[in-house]
């Protein structure tokens, strides 16, 4: 099983579909709310650049927003090593 993090708001509606698509595919990860977490928000930002979110952590691969197919590109990229 990968280890998929997800840097994410509450108020982010990219966020949500994020979630509800790892879901959807019965992959499990875990959500690091920034919104009220200054250290979660640098750790974002040291990872990806970005101050935007969703921010996608796959084993070291960075996804910057909802984007089903770059997520399913790192997971099955990361299987086959």
């Amino acid at each position: 099983m990968k280890k998929i993090t997800i840097y994410t708001t509450t108020y982010c509606p990219w966020c949500q579909a994020t979630k509800d698509f790892l879901k959807q595919n019965n992959y499990e990860f875990e959500e690091k709310n920034v919104e009220n977490n200054p250290e979660w928000a640098n750790e974002m930002v040291e990872k990806s650049g970005q101050y935007g979110v969703p921010v996608i952590d796959i084993e070291g691969k960075i996804i910057v927003g909802y984007s089903p197919e770059e997520i399913m590109e790192a997971i099955k990229g990361e299987d086959n090593n």
